[in-house]
């Protein structure tokens, strides 16, 4: 029977649901999305809860998963990158950058594999000493709309600009084109590249939308979305199924157990 690998996928805080008191406990909340896509290329999900102040726990957690899905979500907390937070940064999720800034480091130093996707990818980036815009409108104007979010003109599978995958990376090689068009829901983004990163898609001002290891680590991140649409798409579904094949790898390393 095929090893179905165990994926992480972390969560965030909802402090409060209408109609609820604001008194009660908060929430961990996560789209189904992430977890369908996960569940399609043949992963058991685990949820991960922001349990920040019980480091056993989590690395308890994180010892039994094969591999580590980041989703999106909200704004980074600035201060995860040493600057002081803009009038422009949108809503933060402490507990949330704690937990995946942690995740993400176990994961390098052992080489499990990690997938981020949006805001995943800036926590990639964060994680091994990059920075990051706090909001690309303010401080990096140009021709290019990042932040085309759902409303009453832009669904979430409006594709709002190319990106330029670079030869050789493992984008390249599960999307099979130089180029692909791609969904766009970010107003943070890459500053400056963590220096053990490759970029590995790149948007047409120039930001670095693609980012992966360079030595042989399954730790790819994207700026897009590819979970609205790995149902319909063969290759957005190699993408995860690439993710999946080195999960199920690691799993059956000695070093895994």
């Amino acid at each position: 029977m095929p090893i179905r690998p165990v994926i992480g996928i972390t969560t965030q805080t909802l402090h409060a649901i209408e109609g609820i008191s604001d008194a009660l406990p908060a929430s961990w909340v996560m789209s189904q999305r992430y977890f369908q896509a996960a569940i399609a290329a043949g992963a058991i999900p685990w949820m991960v809860p922001l349990v920040d102040d019980d480091r056993d726990t989590l690395r308890g957690i994180y010892d039994r998963l094969d591999g580590l899905l980041i989703p999106g979500g909200v704004d980074m907390d600035p201060g995860t990158f040493g600057e002081a937070i803009r009038p422009e940064c949108g809503r933060i999720d402490p507990p949330r950058d704690r937990v995946e800034l942690l995740l993400t480091r176990w994961a390098v130093e052992d080489h499990k594999p990690v997938l981020g996707l949006c805001r995943g990818l800036q926590v990639m980036n964060v994680a091994l000493g990059g920075t990051l815009y706090q909001d690309l409108g303010s401080q990096r104007p140009g021709p290019i709309t990042h932040d085309c979010f759902p409303s009453a003109t832009h669904s979430r599978d409006f594709l709002a600009h190319d990106v330029v995958l670079a030869d050789g990376s493992r984008l390249r090689a599960a999307f099979e084109r130089p180029s692909i068009a791609v969904n766009s829901m970010h107003h943070q983004g890459i500053k400056d590249l963590a220096s053990p990163l490759v970029a590995s898609a790149i948007a047409p001002d120039g930001l670095v939308e693609g980012v992966e290891s360079g030595n042989g680590h399954f730790f790819v991140g994207v700026q897009w979305h590819p979970e609205v649409f790995d149902p319909t798409d063969q290759r957005t579904r190699r993408l995860f199924s690439a993710f999946m094949t080195a999960a199920v790898e690691f799993a059956r390393a000695p070093r895994a157990r």
